[in-house]
């Protein structure tokens, strides 16, 4: 091997030593499974499987390897091996970040995380371009215009799904029960739905939220004020599709229904508390019954309400297990100019259980009463996704009994505990 090209390897070697030591290293494990007898979390070992494999490429590959695109991809890689949410970004990319260049551009209203590779959408949010074309919770986006969403990023898939007001991307979805398809959506601003209400059995009020960016806390505490005056006692939070949201915002609204305790907490690197968010007795607005309504397009923020309802037994918890999301991101800056977007906390519930983790089927918020929705299809096994199989369409689902005209089970099932509780006392 050459000086240069030795220079090289300890100068890559030394960026994975450096991310080995912020848990970096599960990408290289896995991607040199021949290896599995070392020990995943051993920094020296995989240094070294890493130098072996850049000596192999340099000397042995067929071509003259462009050994500053093997870099780009390794760093890419690495990113890759640790969750949806870290990214490695490009010089270019830190500049615009650093920036905040990309504030020109708009998207189409739609929240997305990433699985098995592929570009997920949690939830498309009512009247904006995504949901107006048709974008619906639980597709997967194979490609986004011509670029396959397992080829990149989830932060590079957002750019690419962004751009002008005005124009257009197309997106190949894949959805359970359909043909695959392709759904322009026209980039655009939208605005987020406002709080809506209404009471059901002339004694349980409703509260339908789409948000939980700033500000949704006051307008839901207004809509609580609301119900007392009219002496409702009982109230359904509808969580349902709630994907966006700050954490902040979620300890806020939990704080209108629960006067003690603790409410989220934060949770960094060796499941230590970062930070940890109690109730406020003098914000607490609403002492009556409540349900709290929740599916798995319900992430971040609504996770924050669902679990503290839940963990601080404040009312029942009804639907299907969230889709587990909330963490916090800080960018690295290397000396090449590039730099790695990296998870550093994670959102939690009260007793500390993050809701992002490490496999789907336990991440998010398990409700109190398990109640899944008999008009909706699961979503797509994207885990056991082939893309290597050729395609073949989705089958049409079987005929099912016909069922009262949108009938909302979740819903249904929420108002029956509440009645319940006035038979209850009563018993």
């Amino acid at each position: 091997m050459s000086m240069k090209a030795k220079l090289w390897v300890v100068g890559i070697s030394g960026i994975v030593t450096a991310y080995a030591m912020i848990g970096g290293m599960p990408f290289v494990g896995r991607m040199l499974s021949t290896s599995a007898q070392q020990p995943v979390n051993d920094s020296a070992a995989q240094i070294r499987i890493v130098e072996s494999v850049l000596q192999h490429i340099q000397n042995d590959y067929v071509d003259e390897p462009n050994m500053d695109k093997v870099r780009l991809g390794a760093l890419r890689g690495l990113a890759a091996g640790l969750d949806p949410y870290s990214s490695f970004l490009t010089a270019e990319q830190v500049r615009s970040f650093n920036d905040n260049a990309e504030n020109s551009k708009v998207g189409i209203g739609a929240e997305f995380s990433q699985i098995s590779g592929y570009l997920y959408v949690i939830s498309a949010i009512k009247g904006s371009p995504a949901e107006k074309a048709g974008l619906r919770s639980g597709d997967v986006i194979e490609y986004i215009d011509n670029k396959a969403s397992r080829d990149i990023s989830l932060y590079d898939a957002r750019q690419l799904i962004s751009g002008a007001a005005g124009t257009t991307v197309d997106l190949r979805v894949l959805r359970s029960g359909e043909r695959p398809q392709t759904i322009k959506v026209v980039r655009g601003t939208y605005k987020i739905p406002p709080v809506e209400t209404r009471v059901e059995q002339g004694k349980i009020g409703i509260i339908k939220v789409y948000s939980l960016e700033t500000g949704e806390a006051g307008d839901i505490k207004t809509q609580l004020d609301n119900f007392q005056k009219q002496g409702l006692r009982k109230v359904v939070l509808d969580l349902r599709g709630v994907a966006a949201g700050t954490l902040q915002e979620g300890v806020a609204v939990a704080n209108l229904f629960i006067r003690e305790g603790e409410l989220a907490r934060v949770i960094g690197r060796d499941n230590k508390v970062v930070s940890s968010f109690s109730a406020d007795p003098s914000k607490a607005v609403f002492t009556g019954e409540l349900a709290v309504l929740i599916d798995n397009s319900s992430a971040g923020a609504a996770e924050v309400v669902a679990s503290a309802v839940a963990e601080q037994k404040r009312g029942e918890v009804i639907g299907e297990r969230t889709f587990g999301a909330g963490t916090e991101q800080k960018l690295f800056t290397l000396k090449s100019g590039d730099g790695y977007l990296l998870t550093v906390a994670k959102w939690a519930s009260p007793s500390g259980v993050p809701f992002l983790g490490e496999e789907r089927a336990t991440m998010g918020v398990k409700p109190t009463i398990e109640v899944k929705r008999p008009d909706v299809l699961p979503p797509l096994d994207v885990e056991n996704l082939d893309p290597t199989a050729p395609e073949t369409p989705q089958p049409s689902p079987s005929p099912t009994p016909v069922k009262k005209e949108n009938e909302d089970v979740q819903l249904k099932k929420a108002i029956e505990i509440l009645l319940g509780a006035d038979k209850g006392k009563a018993a």
